[in-house]
């Protein structure tokens, strides 16, 4: 797949109405992180999230455990959800593959085409440089056309 020109709308549907359990790897406890209210708003909606953060493992985000790492958790992931820095992705990538989650999701700003590569040589569908919380929403929104601005 060629992720540097988009998704469709049913790709993306697919992807948020078949998972149901999402890894967020790079969870922050802090409420003014972009990723504390994207595992927010996706537990809300009623998707089991396990928080991933060496820093806080042991501890909880929002209630929720917090994981050192992927491996650690112990039970099936459908989708992993990445917070991190693009170079990140490869690694994370691999983790993904090791642990059968079916989803490698890069959060917006996070892309690597080897990591792609690696995920779907493995069998998972990969989106990259996207907000699972706006593409959650995004079939709501709807355009004000004919606007005089």
């Amino acid at each position: 797949m060629n992720h540097s020109e988009g998704y469709s709308a049913e790709y993306l549907a697919d992807i948020l109405n078949e998972v149901k359990t999402i890894a967020m790897v790079g969870a922050s406890p802090d409420p003014t992180k972009f990723s504390y209210g994207v595992l927010r708003v996706l537990h809300e909606q009623g998707y089991t999230m396990l928080p991933v953060n060496p820093r806080e493992a042991g501890n909880e985000i929002r209630g929720l455990k917090v994981y050192a790492s992927l491996a650690d958790i112990d039970q099936p992931v459908d989708m992993v959800d990445v917070f991190r820095n693009s170079d990140a992705l490869l690694g994370i990538a691999q983790e993904a593959v090791d642990i059968n989650a079916k989803v490698l999701w890069g959060q917006i700003g996070v892309y690597n085409e080897e990591a792609a590569a690696l995920a779907e040589a493995n069998g998972l569908r990969v989106v990259m440089d996207r907000c699972p919380k706006i593409e959650l929403f995004r079939p709501f929104w709807k355009p004000k056309l004919n606007q005089s601005i």
